[in-house]
């Protein structure tokens, strides 16, 4: 007689396995608040490329564990896995944290079988756990009423939310805010006995700063309010903004950032209360937000099935010009590019298939610093031939054909990366007003002197390798030749040798692999003149060679240069 197969037995070995991963995550998490308290910025950023790579580390640990506990041959037996399903399901009922479950669970059946062997019948296509009422309230919330004036009530908030450092000008501090705060809101609200203030209850960290996150609400209206802290070495704490706008908290929560150090016991609470506040966002961007990338890889996957199940919307190719490395598509309705690499790279272009997929990856981990979109790496989508415009199918299969197949009445995607989609900044600049120019030339000179200042040298600074958000913000997206700063030998051009030198087709001076000459950036970069002076009057530091330099100095001493994402008041 057979013995019964193990369903109840596997599923909770890859349980195990989960809480392993999520105890290791909370121990990254929780110790934020000593590097912020001890300023141990460079420990900081080990910390959050760590966390990342945990996931895939623990998927990739417990598929050991499956493979040594339960015969191979057993495993793959992919008919018997709904048994292992729904003994899931009952395991992860209880939980609080049951979505994230439910997509630890597919990775590792991903990590068992073929992308082919997908289903809702093996796996969670689709969530099981029941959605997040509107109205209800996350559990770990602090309640304040401005009692004694918006003076007394900040006075409350900062006693409650103490640290082992001092506040280095606390009354100072608390006369900004109250300040700031009156200057955000309408005059009547403050005397609104009905106001309230909540505030999550754990403070979030990122980079260089903690965060306290809430919202101010009356009978009638709600503004999302922010409270970023500094911490500056030998004087103390500082509160340094108070933040109302809801354009700039969706900045703060951007997809081009690095992923909050947060503690919360119940993901899915937290996600809806930031979502009362922030309603333009999608949840997987906000469970994103807080370090649980893939359960917003999750997320997204599943709002695009229901995007393509319910619209009449075609793939198309991105608008644009066309790459040299990547061919992009995109779905109009649908706020995201879809990037696969070519088979044939232009012939100006020194990269391969492997070391593309390296400089992809790296921008996971590194500080995005608002400038560099996120991506989601997937492997092996399938779409109907119908949801694809017949010229984009064939310039897909023409470019790309080991990763776009067709397999009768369905398009195989063997491998492709997203990113949320943006305009061109080449395409903005045609079609933008003077004052309109102005800004985003001003924004794109920030956009690299801010990623300089993460070590980031973008390698291709041309415009149509960044893109202008909703926002009006400049992020680069092009990542084939992104190089870490500190790689990148800077020079001057030297004076030539001889009067014939300057009128020679070729340089008269020796140029290694990693040599960047900064003067040789403005034609480079603008064709228009008008736009190349007005930048050059901008950032006209970015064509010498010594600004670049003592960036890679000051990074090299160990410094992690301060950016900030949000509009900072002027003291």
């Amino acid at each position: 007689m057979s013995q019964p197969w193990p369903a109840t037995d596997i599923a909770r070995t890859i349980l195990e396995g989960f809480d392993d991963y999520r105890e290791h995550f909370r121990r990254i998490t929780l110790g934020a608040r000593e590097r912020f308290e001890q300023a141990r910025w460079q420990d900081i950023q080990h910390a959050a490329a760590a966390r990342i790579n945990l996931y895939e580390e623990k998927v990739a640990e417990v598929n050991g564990w499956l493979r040594k506990r339960f015969a191979a041959q057993l495993l793959l037996e992919v008919e018997q896995w709904p048994l292992v399903k729904s003994a899931y399901i009952r395991l992860i009922d209880p939980r609080l944290d049951d979505e994230l479950s439910e997509t630890w669970y597919n990775s590792l059946f991903c990590s068992l079988f073929s992308h082919d062997q997908i289903s809702d019948g093996c796996m969670f296509i689709h969530t099981t756990r029941p959605s997040m009422r509107s109205h209800e309230r996350a559990a770990q919330i602090r309640t304040y009423r401005p009692d004694g004036g918006l003076k007394g009530l900040l006075r409350t908030v900062f006693a409650d939310y103490a640290f082992e450092v001092p506040f280095a000008n606390l009354e100072g501090d608390l006369e900004r805010l109250q300040e700031q705060l009156r200057e955000c809101l309408p005059d009547w609200v403050s005397k609104d006995p009905s106001l309230v203030l909540e505030l999550f209850t754990p403070v979030l960290y990122r980079n260089k700063g903690a965060y306290l996150v809430g919202r101010l609400h009356n009978r009638d209206e709600q503004w999302p309010l922010v409270i970023p802290l500094l911490h500056r070495e030998g004087q103390g704490l500082e509160a340094d903004a108070l933040i109302t706008d809801e354009a700039q908290v969706s900045i703060i929560f951007s997809f081009t950032r690095s992923y909050f150090m947060v503690d919360v016991s119940v993901p899915a609470e937290f996600v809806n209360f930031l979502k009362r506040i922030l309603p333009g966002k999608h949840i997987a961007e906000l469970y994103t937000s807080i370090g649980f990338y893939k359960h917003g890889k999750s997320e997204f996957y599943r709002a695009l099935i229901n995007h393509l199940a319910n619209s009449d919307d075609r793939f198309i190719m991105a608008p644009g010009v066309r790459g040299m490395v990547m061919s992009v598509f995109t779905l109009p309705g649908f706020n995201t590019v879809f990037k696969i690499i070519k088979d044939r790279f232009s012939p100006s272009k020194t990269v391969d298939r492997a070391t593309v997929i390296d400089k992809y990856r790296l921008v996971k981990s590194v500080d995005r610093v608002g400038r560099m979109a996120d991506t989601q790496e997937f492997a092996d989508f399938r779409f109907p031939v119908a949801k694809f415009e017949p010229d984009c199918l064939a310039e897909l299969l023409e470019l790309a054909p080991s990763t776009v197949v067709c397999e009768g009445d369905t398009v195989l995607i063997r491998h492709c990366w997203t990113e949320r989609r943006m305009t061109p900044l080449n395409l903005y600049l045609e079609q933008a007003s003077p004052a309109q120019v102005l800004e985003v030339l001003e924004d794109y000179g920030l956009a690299i002197k801010q990623l300089a200042a993460a070590n980031i040298f973008p390698g291709d600074m041309l415009l149509k390798n960044f893109g202008v958000t909703r926002h009006g913000r400049v992020v680069f997206y092009d990542y084939d030749e992104i190089c870490l700063l500190t790689e990148v030998n800077f020079r001057r051009i030297p004076p030539p040798r001889y009067p014939e030198d300057e009128l020679s087709g070729e340089p008269w001076y020796s140029i290694g692999p990693h040599d960047v000459f900064p003067e040789e950036f403005p034609p480079f970069l603008f064709a228009d003149i008008t736009q190349r002076r007005l930048f050059s009057r901008l950032h006209g530091e970015l064509y010498d060679a010594g600004y670049w330099q003592g960036v890679q100095a000051a990074i090299l001493q160990g410094k992690v240069i301060d950016v900030f994402p949000y509009r900072r008041k002027v003291r």
